[in-house]
């Protein structure tokens, strides 16, 4: 299978465990990588930094658009925190166009997007090269369609960042594309536990990477604190697997249940939903993650892709 990575790589550490789960994926190519509201190439740099890790500088890797074409405000990654990243990395900027360049070189040699950042980027290809996204099949993370069951976090649309930093994205991404919506209520079923931490430094640099992050980025970001009060969160919660689950769902993962529903957008008091329309879109959504099984196959895949090294 032939996949191209849109992605914020360089905040939540989610992406990056999501890129690791490409790598080591079996029979997977990845054709290029794309970055998503990068204000100078600092988020591409540590993607490339990433693979470096495990010895695959064959995939391109192209910064892409600086801020959300809704907002216009940049978000910035992590920068200069040696907690996350070593002080030698430097922004890899690249040329006007070169993210749509290799999005359409990837859509031509047969690839299915996937989105694990705001859409910025694909709906730039869509709206300065029309018809770009016709009939190609999109998987994204987000999408608000149903609540979190039970148990889990009573959140709402307001927390899917990734539509909501630039909803005019998200809005040209579904009228255009096939799209997949990997929703983030159904991916919190996907925990990442203080229980799969030496596993994942005992697999390599990449994986002693992703378990350094993770575990900071829980305490920084508040994450640490919710399983303790959430039945349905293991209390050694470290984050959630958003953005790997999305990849495992473009890959066609059978934890993964998929459900074919008739959508619509809308904007409502400035946040957008996807609400059930006849009028709507055909869009298939996640609404069921095998959690238990999705650790061991996320771990297996890491653990793979350092194998090489």
């Amino acid at each position: 299978m032939r996949i191209h990575l849109d992605t914020d790589l360089g905040g939540d550490p989610d992406d990056a465990c999501a890129l690791a789960l490409l790598l080591g994926w079996p029979d997977v190519e990845i054709t290029g990588i794309t970055t998503t509201i990068d204000p100078g190439g600092w988020r591409a740099a540590y993607v490339t930094h990433l693979l470096d890790l495990v010895g695959r500088n064959d995939i391109p890797v192209v910064a892409g658009a600086a801020m959300s074409s809704t907002r216009r405000e940049v978000a910035l990654p992590v920068i200069g925190d040696e907690r996350y990243w070593p002080a030698d990395i430097t922004p890899r900027p690249s040329p006007p166009g070169a993210a749509l360049d290799l999005l359409q070189a990837s859509i031509d040699g047969g690839a299915r997007l996937v989105g694990i950042g705001p859409y910025t980027n694909l709906a730039a290809l869509e709206l300065l090269r029309p018809d770009s996204l016709t009939g190609v099949e999109v998987v994204v993370m987000g999408g608000w369609v149903t609540t979190p069951r039970v148990g889990l976090p009573a959140w709402g649309p307001q927390r899917d960042w990734n539509v909501q930093w630039d909803t005019r994205a998200a809005e040209t991404v579904a009228a255009a594309a096939t799209l997949t919506l990997a929703t983030l209520p159904a991916t919190l079923q996907a925990p990442l536990r203080a229980a799969d931490l030496p596993r994942l430094r005992d697999s390599g640099p990449l994986g002693g990477l992703l378990a350094r992050q993770s575990q900071i980025h829980s305490v920084d970001s508040g994450k640490a604190a919710l399983g303790p009060v959430h039945d349905g969160l293991p209390d050694d919660l470290l984050n959630f697997h958003y953005d790997p689950v999305a990849c495992a769902v473009a890959l066609g993962w059978p934890g993964a249940v998929i459900e074919a529903m008739t959508l619509q957008t809308a904007i409502e008091d400035g946040v957008l939903r996807w609400h059930r329309s006849v009028d709507g879109r055909s869009t298939r959504v996640l609404i069921e993650v095998d959690g238990p099984e999705f650790t061991e196959v996320w771990l297996t895949a890491v653990e793979r892709a350092q194998a090489a090294t």
